[in-house]
C-alpha cells in the first residue's frame, strides 16, 4: 500500500504557514501592539511553513524506497521461510 501520512500533513502545515505568512504581511501595526511590536504571524508562519515544506521533502523521497518484499531474492527467502514456518496461510506469490 502507497498510505504515506507525511504527504497529506506536509500539505496541511505549507498551506497553514502560507496563510499565516500572509496575514502577517497584510495586516496593520496596531495587531502587534500586545507582542511589542514584533509579528509573530510572520515568523510563526515562516516555521510551521518550513515544517510542512521537509515533511512534503520527506514524503515524496520517502515514497520511491519502498519496495514490496517479492521483488528481491532476499525477500522471496523470507516469504518462503515465513510460510514455511506457518506464519503466513497463503503462499508467496512469483513473477511480480
Amino acid at each position: 500500500m502507497n498510505l504515506d501520512i507525511r504527504l497529506p500533513i506536509g500539505l496541511l502545515f505549507t498551506l497553514l504557514g502560507l496563510l499565516l505568512v500572509g496575514y502577517g504581511l497584510t495586516s496593520g501595526p496596531e495587531v502587534y501592539a500586545r507582542s511589542l511590536g514584533h509579528n509573530l504571524n510572520v515568523s510563526w508562519g515562516l516555521a510551521v511553513l518550513a515544517f510542512g515544506a521537509l515533511f512534503l521533502f520527506l514524503g515524496r523521497k520517502g515514497t520511491s524506497a519502498a519496495v514490496p518484499a517479492e521483488t528481491t531474492p532476499e525477500g522471496r527467502a523470507t516469504e518462503a521461510r515465513e510460510h514455511a514456518a506457518g506464519l503466513e496461510s497463503e503462499p508467496p506469490r512469483r513473477g511480480h
